[in-house]
């Protein structure tokens, strides 16, 4: 058993950016991530102005990584668009690009990295936190933060009444050319295409599980699936030809949830990230709320903060875009083709519900 001040299960965008922070803040911390090597993951890769001023603070340049840059969206459902300059540049940079960066960031900051190392379990005892590992090994630390995700560790999943989503993800050599991002509704549910790097684009797709079908499996499909559900879709997926045959894929997304830490909670367990709420994914602030989320956990423990006032003051924070994105997402939901009328007939609408889902200054400073 090796000791930490800090372990952090998780390499992600929240994870890598805690264990980055709290490296360059001089404490000792370990930083556990599954994956043997870069991989994607499902996301739209969309990074909104919140994301990329945040990522600025801590030295990564998007835009030096490669990303594409945004200016436009689009919200297609029948026969239906509404079309709006956004009120921010934006950018599209796959996951396996932007993680492996912040890994690499918090490693050379001092962070001790170990890759493809599953968590099995964390476990409370009077002297701190004991992580065990699946190659049996196990770890000790004072501090533990839960950066794991869309996916649950044992022992400490989240607690939600929220419907959950299946996230699908696939890049696509489109047969037109793509300006900015679209959202595109369809049956179930809706999908982002906006453009990626190397000439592709991504389009990530939120369905509930009963109208997924097909399309959970095969990555012709869920282009077809999208396409019938606007004539905007139908024509930018027209030819639209996937790299992979099968999508992939991510079951159990509670859109909505937001953790409350329990009277009893232990005062030194964080959740950030997608453990500390799940923002919409039509929203697109997903990765700022994780790199938000990932700072405001760390310098918490660097304060002597505890996590029960980390938690109570990120609630705080995300409230305003959690509430908008919801209201949005219901709207969308249940008033699909009036909602797109609205927007394609009031010019400020779409920007002005794109800044509301924005994220504002973060707990513990910027």
């Amino acid at each position: 058993m090796t000791d930490a001040d800090v372990v952090v299960i998780g390499g992600g965008v929240a994870g890598a950016v805690a264990a980055l922070t709290l490296a360059r803040g001089g404490r000792g911390v370990t930083l556990l991530e599954r994956e043997a090597a870069p991989r994607e993951k499902v996301c739209g890769e969309f990074l909104a102005a919140d994301a990329t001023q945040r990522l600025d603070r801590l030295g990564l340049s998007v835009a030096r990584l490669g990303a594409t840059p945004v200016h436009r969206a689009r919200l297609a459902c029948g026969s239906r668009v509404a079309d709006v300059a956004l009120p921010f540049v934006a950018w599209g940079l796959p996951r396996r690009v932007l993680d492996e960066a912040l890994l690499m960031e918090a490693s050379t900051a001092g962070a001790t990295l170990l890759r493809g190392c599953l968590a099995q379990a964390a476990t409370r005892d009077d002297r701190g936190w004991v992580v065990r590992l699946a190659d049996g090994t196990a770890l000790r630390a004072r501090h533990l933060i839960l950066a794991t995700g869309k996916h649950e560790l044992r022992g400490h999943h989240r607690r939600t009444a929220q419907r959950r989503h299946l996230g699908l993800k696939v890049h696509l050599r489109l047969g037109v050319p793509l300006e900015g991002i679209a959202l595109l509704l369809c049956r179930g549910g809706y999908g982002g295409l906006q453009p990626s790097t190397g000439g592709l684009a991504n389009l990530c797709v939120a369905l509930l599980p009963d109208a997924a079908g097909a399309a959970a499996q095969d990555s012709a499909a869920l282009v077809a699936h999208v396409a019938a559900g606007s004539a905007l879709a139908a024509r930018l997926l027209d030819g639209a030809r996937s790299v992979t045959p099968k999508p992939l894929a991510v079951a159990g997304i509670p859109y909505g949830f937001r953790h409350r830490d329990l009277a009893d909670a232990d005062p030194t367990l964080y959740r950030v990230g997608d453990q500390a709420s799940v923002i919409p994914s039509l929203a697109g602030d997903g990765v700022a709320m994780a790199v938000a989320s990932g700072t405001a956990a760390a310098r918490a423990i660097l304060a002597g903060g505890t996590a029960r006032a980390f938690h109570a003051a990120w609630r705080r924070t995300a409230d305003r875009p959690m509430r908008w994105a919801g209201g949005a997402a219901l709207a969308l939901a249940t008033m699909p083709e009036f909602s797109v009328a609205v927007a394609a007939r009031v010019s400020t609408t779409m920007g002005m519900v794109a800044r509301g889902m924005r994220l504002g200054e973060t707990p513990f400073g910027r």
